[in-house]
């Protein structure tokens, strides 16, 4: 049974290793645990998690973020999409993304912005399914250290 809910704190190993799967390292545990408790206490960040059989093979990240155009409405931000390869093809991303929709939705955001990496094809005809549209933007990215 597929159960979509808040990371907490004892499911923080299981995350790294989905983090692992993502990006191919592990993430310091101390530091994580650090950050975690960093993300828990700031309510604009929502770390959802699907559970199978009480077991993390899924994670994503929303971030609220208020803007001051328009309507002045807030939107999010999604990042860190990841599902265990044992676990894919199931609809664990499917449910995940439906329920940060369904959240982002309670919060009155205008939108929601991912970024998905070029290589990630097989991401991209996903997202496409689940009604996201590449738009005629340019994305950059500049790391401010050399970690």
């Amino acid at each position: 049974m597929v159960t979509i809910k808040e990371i907490e704190t004892d499911s923080l190993a299981e995350l790294n290793e989905l983090y692992r799967e993502l990006t191919g390292e592990l993430t310091d545990p101390a530091r994580l645990k650090e950050t975690f408790a960093s993300v828990k206490a700031d309510s604009r960040y929502i770390l959802l998690g699907a559970y199978v059989d009480g077991e993390l093979l899924g994670s994503l990240m929303g971030i609220l973020c208020q803007d001051l155009v328009g309507e002045c409405r807030p939107f999010m931000v999604i990042e860190n999409v990841v599902v265990s390869a044992r676990a894919r093809r199931q609809g664990l991303a499917r449910q995940l993304m439906t329920a940060i929709e369904q959240l982002a939705r309670e919060r009155n955001c205008y939108y929601i912005i991912l970024v998905s990496g070029e290589k990630r094809k097989e991401a991209h005809v996903f997202y496409e399914k689940m009604g996201y549209r590449e738009e005629q933007v340019e994305g950059y990215r500049k790391h401010l250290s050399s970690h």
